[in-house]
Protein backbone atom coordinates (compact mmCIF):
# COMPACT_ATOMS: atom_id res chain seq x y z
CA UNK A 1 0.00 0.00 0.00
CA UNK A 2 2.76 2.48 0.94
CA UNK A 3 4.69 1.63 -2.23
CA UNK A 4 1.59 2.31 -4.33
CA UNK A 5 1.04 5.66 -2.61
CA UNK A 6 4.71 6.57 -3.14
CA UNK A 7 4.45 5.69 -6.86
CA UNK A 8 1.36 7.90 -7.28
CA UNK A 9 3.02 10.80 -5.46
CA UNK A 10 6.19 10.43 -7.55
CA UNK A 11 4.15 10.39 -10.78
CA UNK A 12 2.27 13.53 -9.74
CA UNK A 13 5.49 15.37 -8.89
CA UNK A 14 7.19 14.24 -12.07
CA UNK A 15 4.42 15.78 -14.15
CA UNK A 16 4.84 19.25 -12.58
CA UNK A 17 8.55 19.37 -11.69
CA UNK A 18 10.80 20.45 -14.55
CA UNK A 19 13.42 17.94 -15.65
CA UNK A 20 16.06 20.63 -16.13
CA UNK A 21 17.11 22.66 -13.08
CA UNK A 22 16.76 25.97 -14.95
CA UNK A 23 13.27 25.22 -16.29
CA UNK A 24 10.73 27.35 -14.47
CA UNK A 25 7.73 25.64 -12.96
CA UNK A 26 4.75 26.62 -15.07
CA UNK A 27 1.23 27.04 -13.65
CA UNK A 28 0.05 24.16 -15.85
CA UNK A 29 2.39 21.39 -17.00
CA UNK A 30 2.83 21.69 -20.75
CA UNK A 31 4.87 19.50 -23.08
CA UNK A 32 5.96 21.13 -26.33
CA UNK A 33 7.30 17.70 -27.32
CA UNK A 34 3.85 16.10 -27.04
CA UNK A 35 1.95 18.93 -28.75
CA UNK A 36 4.41 19.27 -31.65
CA UNK A 37 4.42 15.48 -32.14
CA UNK A 38 0.67 15.78 -32.71
CA UNK A 39 1.37 18.02 -35.69
CA UNK A 40 0.83 21.43 -34.12
CA UNK A 41 3.08 24.24 -35.30
CA UNK A 42 4.50 27.03 -33.12
CA UNK A 43 2.16 29.56 -34.78
CA UNK A 44 -0.89 27.47 -33.87
CA UNK A 45 -0.51 28.54 -30.23
CA UNK A 46 1.89 31.48 -30.38
CA UNK A 47 0.21 34.17 -32.45
CA UNK A 48 2.14 37.00 -34.09
CA UNK A 49 -0.11 40.07 -34.21
CA UNK A 50 0.73 42.84 -36.70
CA UNK A 51 3.27 44.25 -37.22
CA UNK A 52 4.94 40.98 -36.20
CA UNK A 53 7.43 42.16 -33.63
CA UNK A 54 6.24 39.84 -30.86
CA UNK A 55 4.95 36.33 -30.53
CA UNK A 56 2.28 35.94 -27.88
CA UNK A 57 2.05 33.35 -25.14
CA UNK A 58 -0.92 30.99 -25.58
CA UNK A 59 -4.23 32.41 -24.39
CA UNK A 60 -6.68 30.31 -22.38
CA UNK A 61 -9.41 30.21 -25.08
CA UNK A 62 -6.83 28.98 -27.61
CA UNK A 63 -5.93 26.05 -25.33
CA UNK A 64 -9.60 25.30 -24.72
CA UNK A 65 -10.19 24.95 -28.47
CA UNK A 66 -8.82 21.42 -28.14
CA UNK A 67 -8.97 20.83 -24.41
CA UNK A 68 -12.70 21.32 -23.98
CA UNK A 69 -12.79 17.61 -24.85
CA UNK A 70 -9.21 16.30 -25.07
CA UNK A 71 -7.85 15.34 -21.65
CA UNK A 72 -11.03 16.39 -19.84
CA UNK A 73 -10.94 15.23 -16.23
CA UNK A 74 -7.13 15.30 -15.96
CA UNK A 75 -5.96 17.60 -13.12
CA UNK A 76 -3.96 19.90 -15.41
CA UNK A 77 -6.85 20.24 -17.85
CA UNK A 78 -9.25 20.91 -14.99
CA UNK A 79 -6.92 23.72 -13.86
CA UNK A 80 -6.90 25.06 -17.43
CA UNK A 81 -10.69 24.83 -17.52
CA UNK A 82 -10.89 26.85 -14.28
CA UNK A 83 -8.82 29.65 -15.85
CA UNK A 84 -11.16 29.59 -18.84
CA UNK A 85 -14.32 29.67 -16.74
CA UNK A 86 -12.94 32.62 -14.74
CA UNK A 87 -11.90 34.30 -18.02
CA UNK A 88 -8.38 34.60 -16.61
CA UNK A 89 -5.16 34.31 -18.60
CA UNK A 90 -2.83 31.48 -17.72
CA UNK A 91 0.04 33.09 -15.77
CA UNK A 92 2.79 31.47 -17.86
CA UNK A 93 6.32 32.12 -16.62
CA UNK A 94 8.26 33.80 -19.44
CA UNK A 95 11.47 32.08 -20.44
CA UNK A 96 12.72 34.58 -23.01
CA UNK A 97 12.26 38.31 -22.82
CA UNK A 98 13.81 40.86 -25.12
CA UNK A 99 15.26 43.88 -23.25
CA UNK A 100 13.33 47.11 -23.84
CA UNK A 101 16.37 48.76 -25.46
CA UNK A 102 16.49 46.13 -28.23
CA UNK A 103 14.43 46.38 -31.39
CA UNK A 104 13.49 42.84 -32.42
CA UNK A 105 10.96 41.58 -34.92
CA UNK A 106 9.97 37.93 -35.01
CA UNK A 107 8.45 38.51 -38.46
CA UNK A 108 11.69 39.92 -39.89
CA UNK A 109 13.66 36.95 -38.58
CA UNK A 110 11.11 34.34 -39.74
CA UNK A 111 10.86 36.01 -43.16
CA UNK A 112 14.67 35.80 -43.41
CA UNK A 113 14.47 32.02 -42.86
CA UNK A 114 15.19 31.76 -39.15
CA UNK A 115 13.48 28.88 -37.42
CA UNK A 116 12.05 29.05 -33.89
CA UNK A 117 14.74 26.54 -32.84
CA UNK A 118 17.47 28.99 -33.89
CA UNK A 119 16.88 31.03 -30.72
CA UNK A 120 14.68 28.80 -28.57
CA UNK A 121 16.58 25.52 -28.89
CA UNK A 122 15.13 22.10 -29.81
CA UNK A 123 11.63 22.87 -28.50
CA UNK A 124 10.14 19.81 -30.23
CA UNK A 125 12.31 17.57 -28.04
CA UNK A 126 11.38 19.24 -24.74
CA UNK A 127 8.70 18.46 -22.19
CA UNK A 128 9.91 21.44 -20.13
CA UNK A 129 11.54 24.55 -21.58
CA UNK A 130 14.37 26.60 -20.19
CA UNK A 131 16.53 29.36 -21.62
CA UNK A 132 18.96 27.48 -23.82
CA UNK A 133 20.48 30.42 -25.63
CA UNK A 134 21.88 33.46 -23.86
CA UNK A 135 20.29 36.00 -26.23
CA UNK A 136 23.15 38.34 -25.44
CA UNK A 137 24.41 40.98 -27.83
CA UNK A 138 27.48 38.85 -28.60
CA UNK A 139 25.28 35.81 -29.32
CA UNK A 140 23.02 37.83 -31.65
CA UNK A 141 25.93 39.53 -33.45
CA UNK A 142 27.57 36.12 -33.95
CA UNK A 143 24.38 34.79 -35.52
CA UNK A 144 24.06 37.88 -37.74
CA UNK A 145 27.66 37.40 -38.93
CA UNK A 146 27.08 33.69 -39.64
CA UNK A 147 23.91 34.48 -41.63
CA UNK A 148 25.53 37.52 -43.29
CA UNK A 149 22.82 39.78 -41.82
CA UNK A 150 23.47 43.39 -40.91
CA UNK A 151 25.43 44.14 -37.78
CA UNK A 152 24.68 47.86 -38.00
CA UNK A 153 23.86 49.09 -34.48
CA UNK A 154 20.71 50.88 -35.66
CA UNK A 155 19.17 47.63 -36.91
CA UNK A 156 18.71 46.42 -33.32
CA UNK A 157 19.04 49.56 -31.19
CA UNK A 158 17.27 52.91 -31.18
CA UNK A 159 19.98 55.41 -32.00
CA UNK A 160 19.83 58.81 -30.35
CA UNK A 161 20.59 62.01 -32.24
Amino acid sequence: MNLCLFALLFAALASTTPAHPQAPIQPIPYSHKLHLALGLKCQDCHEMPAPGDTMTLPQTPKCMTCHSSIGAGRPAIEKLKAYAQQKRPIPWVRIYEIPSFVIFSHKTHLDAGAKCESCHGPVAQRDHLWRETPLSMAWCVNCHREKKATTDCGSCHQLQD
